[in-house]
């Protein structure tokens, strides 16, 4: 046997999801909705606490920003690491890449790669950092599939580049792997997770990301 085969190398390649989702802005007393009529959804799940820490990166331009793109390092969470999210696609749905945090906030090398194939720029400063205390819930069906992840997000934002802080509430509902698959079924579920928040207090996010108010867009 040799070398090698006593010590295969590590898998270098990013993970990749696609994130498909609903975003809601809500006051600070607003009261949390009632998902007992959303279809599939059988039960709640527990709240689970997440302190969550990302510093987003771009150029002095924000080209990553203006393609469509953000990268961050984030800490906390069962996804901290370093995350790339793509454009929206026809669906409103964003692939996003995933590697390890690493041993120090250095860009790591495969993030540099996969970036240079989207923009060219010579230098990644800090543009943000967005600090969340967040409350999520899995929407689980009759099997304990996850049809959807509900969170409940208290967000901290510092625009780095002239240290303007802001702070807001909001929701997210993000489609889990049992979700329907795109079409009337999946339509059908948006349409009533929307009017439940409705009926709680909430309202269509302002914003299209988090990234995206904390630069004041």
């Amino acid at each position: 046997m040799s070398a090698a085969d006593e010590h295969p190398a590590e898998p270098t390649g990013p993970s990749h999801s696609v994130e498909v989702e609903l975003k809601f802005d809500v006051e600070d007393d607003t009261p949390l909705p009632d998902w007992s009529g959303l279809p599939g959804v059988s039960s709640v799940g527990a709240a689970e606490e997440r302190a969550l820490d990302a510093v987003y990166l771009d150029s002095d331009d924000l080209a990553l920003a203006h393609a469509g793109y953000a990268v961050r390092r984030r800490t906390g969470g069962p996804d901290e690491g370093w995350h790339i999210k793509g454009p929206r696609d026809a669906e409103g749905g964003r692939v996003e890449l995933h590697w390890p945090l690493g041993e120090d906030d250095t860009i790591p090398d495969a993030v540099t790669d996969a970036l240079a194939a989207v923009s060219v720029t010579s230098h990644l400063a800090p543009i943000a950092r967005i600090r969340n205390q967040r409350t999520a819930y899995a929407l689980c069906d009759a099997e304990g599939g996850v049809v959807a992840e509900f969170v409940d997000d208290r967000v901290i934002a510092t625009d780095e580049r002239d240290g303007v802080e802001r702070t807001w509430r909001e929701w997210e509902f993000e489609l889990g792997p049992a979700a329907p698959g795109a079409g009337d079924d999946r339509a059908a579920l948006f349409a009533a997770a929307d009017a439940a928040v409705r009926r709680a207090g909430g309202r269509p996010a302002a914003s299209a990301s988090k990234l995206a108010r904390a630069l004041g867009a």
